[in-house]
């Protein structure tokens, strides 16, 4: 995925849905997926009010490509107004089970912006391949 307007697609859709992220802290994240079918999968964090059940962005879209028929995610945007923002361990879990090493994982801290693009792998550099 090296179309700029494709990353840049994805990571406003990521905006868009961050939106409807139900928070009860502080952070709403929002995440799209864009599968090796050329789709893109939407999803926000869920928190739940006894906190060990939240559903992660990443995790609520990745899970929802899977309900589609999907079963590889080529690239993850993730949008949220941190500064220094990364998936969990949990959420690096799934992207690399659903989208492998090679997943690139765009991270953005502000609208139309990218702040970070790595590989699964390099956020997660002794992950078991």
């Amino acid at each position: 995925m090296t179309d700029d307007a494709s990353v840049l697609e994805l990571v406003r859709a990521a905006w868009r849905v961050r939106e409807n992220a139900r928070i009860l802290g502080k952070t709403q994240v929002g995440a799209a997926v864009l599968a090796s079918d050329g789709k893109m999968y939407l999803g926000c964090n869920v928190e739940h009010k006894f906190r060990s059940h939240d559903v992660h962005a990443e995790v609520n879209a990745l899970t929802s490509m899977v309900a589609a028929g999907q079963s590889l995610a080529l690239a993850v945007a993730i949008a949220s107004k941190r500064d220094h923002f990364t998936p969990c361990g949990a959420c690096m879990d799934w992207i690399f089970e659903l989208g492998g090493p090679s997943c690139r994982v765009y991270i953005s801290n502000s609208e139309d912006a990218i702040a970070f693009e790595h590989l699964a792998a390099a956020l997660m550099p002794f992950y078991p391949h």
